[in-house]
């Protein structure tokens, strides 16, 4: 027997070991239920893509926790490590506590359900009533990891404003106004379009969440650095603008990868099923279309600083690529390779010219999250009108203002309200020694402090 038929036969075995039980169970044919499969079968895969998806949109956590810690100055490094934990952690408390029922009416003659839910915590299924006999016959999936893959998502919008208020926000500010955005803000405006609500009734489309995620974060983040101001040093008196380089490009670099791996999960689960052969070919076709936008952005980002900078910038090609993940993220089905192609670069373009106009504005954006995940989520969610044929420009447009106003007043109110009561900025003198130092009590890097270096 040759190694090329000892490889055939085994594989042969692998497949029917594996796909046997899987796709001929209860007498049902393989080939009839690899077309369509049973309804456990589809419970499961179903349930296993949400599951999958979830851990991945979960890891993205620390895909921002490291971006943030390079993109910050040593002495605040271990200050953004603790929020991102921090707000981890709240983000899910709040999404229970509140998020889950507002984001998710339900249909049960709510007066107000088509612009909010109630306000009562998410009653989590018991596991006989999530398997078994009890199962609801019509049911798709578990309950349980359709609850986990949301919070991942609302967890996500708190991770944007994390980097650009970063180095010059205290911590407990920071912790309560998460808790409100994943709580309320968060879930009010997402239960418009994933709840059913007004802007689904129009026609609003929005895949994966350049919007209800990303612009969400990006507004947010917006109207905190307005009301924060700008990092000590930052701009001088003349609107010069000073460089405050980052603490480590390996770490930023490791971040935005987790960051690519992670949008796998987001956009891919987003199909919301894997229990059929069409359903399977889309998730894959999305994850062609997420990879390319997320190519093109990148190469875009590192011609165009080549061309306006003569240095290719490596903090604008890591945003470039983040730019294009999402700009292609509120529709990555439907585009053909080259559509997402120009999708993602010019989410790239969009990174490059906006980083510095927000400089020229005096608007102080550590990790250059507004125009990652702001204007480029405006932007691909504006071209959802030309890859798929059911949305139009005007029911976009309309989604994307009134979300927009609604994040920025519900947020400008929390920002100011926490001003004028606890504070939101540390001392100036805190600040310049770092706030690692002043809030947390603990360095990063201590043996690169002052006075501690030793040789």
């Amino acid at each position: 027997m040759t190694r090329s038929t000892k490889f055939s036969w085994l594989a042969g075995v692998l497949v029917a070991l594996i796909a046997g039980p899987v796709f001929a169970q209860d007498g049902v044919p393989a080939a009839a239920a690899s077309a369509g499969g049973t309804t456990q079968e589809q419970y499961v895969f179903n349930t296993l893509l949400f599951l999958i998806g979830g851990f991945l949109v979960m890891w993205m956590a620390a895909g921002f926790a490291m971006l943030e810690a390079g993109m910050v100055r040593s002495k605040n490094v271990a200050m953004q490590c603790t929020k991102n934990i921090a707000l981890y952690a709240v983000a899910g408390l709040a999404f229970w506590l509140l998020g889950y029922n507002l984001l998710y009416p339900g249909d049960d003659g709510w007066v107000i359900q088509d612009y909010i839910g109630k306000f009562y915590p998410f009653s989590f299924p018991e596991i006989a009533q999530d398997i078994g006999n009890n199962t609801d016959p019509g049911a798709d999936y578990s309950a349980g990891s359709d609850w986990f893959f949301q919070m991942v998502f609302c967890a996500t919008t708190a991770s944007i404003v994390s980097g650009t208020l970063a180095e010059r926000i205290k911590i407990w500010p920071f912790v309560i106004f998460v808790f409100v955005l994943c709580g309320i803000i968060y879930p009010i405006q997402c239960s418009w379009q994933w709840g059913a609500g007004w802007l689904s009734n129009m026609g609003f489309s929005d895949f994966a969440g350049s919007t209800l995620v990303h612009s969400v974060g990006g507004w947010a983040a917006l109207t905190g650095a307005i009301i924060l101001g700008a990092r000590k040093g930052k701009f001088g008196p003349n609107g010069q603008v000073n460089p405050m380089p980052g603490s480590s490009m390996p770490l930023a670099t490791l971040g935005m990868f987790i960051l690519w791996l992670g949008w796998f999960g987001f956009n891919g689960g987003s199909q919301l099923a894997l229990g059929s052969i069409e359903n399977a070919s889309s998730v894959a076709r999305i994850f062609v279309n997420t990879n390319m936008a997320a190519a093109a952005g990148t190469m875009t980002a590192m011609v165009l600083t080549q061309l306006c900078y003569n240095k290719v910038d490596l903090t604008m090609i890591i945003n470039g690529a983040l730019g294009g993940l999402v700009a292609i993220t509120a529709e990555p089905l439907a585009p053909a390779i080259w559509q997402s192609v120009l999708i993602g670069s010019v989410g790239g373009v969009i990174v490059v010219f906006t980083v510095p106009l927000l400089d020229k504005l005096g608007i102080d954006d550590v990790v250059g999250a507004i125009p990652v995940h702001l204007f480029a989520g405006i932007w691909g969610t504006l071209v959802v009108a030309w890859t798929n044929s059911d949305a139009s420009i005007v029911t976009q447009f309309t989604g994307i203002v009134s979300i927009g106003a609604f994040v920025i007043v519900t947020s400008a109110f929390m920002w100011l309200l926490l001003a004028c009561t606890i504070g939101l900025r540390p001392t100036e003198e805190e600040e310049m020694d770092g706030l690692d130092k002043a809030e947390i009590g603990l360095e990063a890097y201590p043996e690169f402090g002052s006075g501690n270096l030793r040789f």
